[in-house]
């Protein structure tokens, strides 16, 4: 490739060569993976939770299944899948070592041992066989892959046919002045409290300018159709501060 030729993207709101942001992103959640918890209770008042067993709802893990939870850091959400369906077994995939790690020292962990593995990749290139996978789970993470449509792409090929693709990410609120509001919160808070708690603003500036050039709603369900899957729906979240996207392998 010529250097005029060179592709380039988003790394919060700098422009960056694609082939860097991934170095990028890796730096950002290992300065943060050990206060990452912390900083997720603290910067959502806790609905964070609320958020992810509203996926759990949605989602109605079942015995059998075989879950891939993609950028899955510390765990959260296979936890929660593996407590609801105690005959399932899931495995956690994230480009950060050091996030697996973190999760690896969680006590959930070490209960749920037999049915859990963890694997450090990439959500553009799983290092998984095709059609291996009864559900493909990705919380707040596909807003920081370099290729979005490269990551459905290869979520739709690890599912089974009749496989479900379950995304939840943060959004954009229907109301403009809401909006104004949450950003004002999101820029002028958020990277205070990251460098009060995780001695680390540049990270967390990063993450609240990402939340901002994510697709909206309508967009980010065209990508999950543009990718394969049928069915493709969408549910608001804390008014759209997040939202949930399904879709399925059909």
């Amino acid at each position: 490739m010529s250097e005029n030729d060179t592709r380039t993207t988003h790394f919060g709101f700098q422009t960056v060569d694609e082939e860097k942001k991934a170095g990028m992103v890796h730096g950002v959640f290992t300065n943060v993976a050990s206060r990452y918890d912390v900083m997720n209770d603290v910067m959502s008042v806790g609905i964070h939770r609320v958020w992810k067993d509203a996926m759990m709802d949605w989602l109605a893990p079942r015995d059998g299944q075989k879950l891939l939870d993609v950028a899955g850091g510390t765990g959260d959400i296979a936890f929660r899948f593996l407590k609801r369906a105690p005959g399932a077994v899931a495995t956690v995939l994230d480009m950060t070592e050091s996030m697996l790690t973190e999760g690896q020292k969680r006590a959930e962990a070490a209960r749920l041992d037999d049915r859990l593995d963890w694997v450090a990749g990439d959500a553009m290139a799983l290092p998984f066989e095709a059609n291996s996978f009864d559900t493909y789970t990705i919380s707040f993470g596909i807003r920081n892959v370099t290729r979005i449509p490269d990551a459905l792409a290869e979520a739709f090929r690890v599912l089974c046919p009749g496989g479900r693709l379950m995304v939840l990410e943060f959004s954009q609120l229907p109301n403009q002045g809401l909006q104004k509001l949450y950003d004002l919160y999101s820029f002028n808070v958020i990277p205070r409290m990251g460098q009060v708690i995780a001695n680390d603003r540049d990270s967390y500036q990063y993450l609240v300018e990402s939340i901002r050039n994510f697709p909206d709603q309508d967009r980010f369900a065209d990508l999950i159709r543009d990718a394969g899957f049928g069915q493709v729906k969408y549910r608001n979240l804390s008014m759209g501060i997040a939202a949930l996207h399904s879709g399925w392998k059909l």
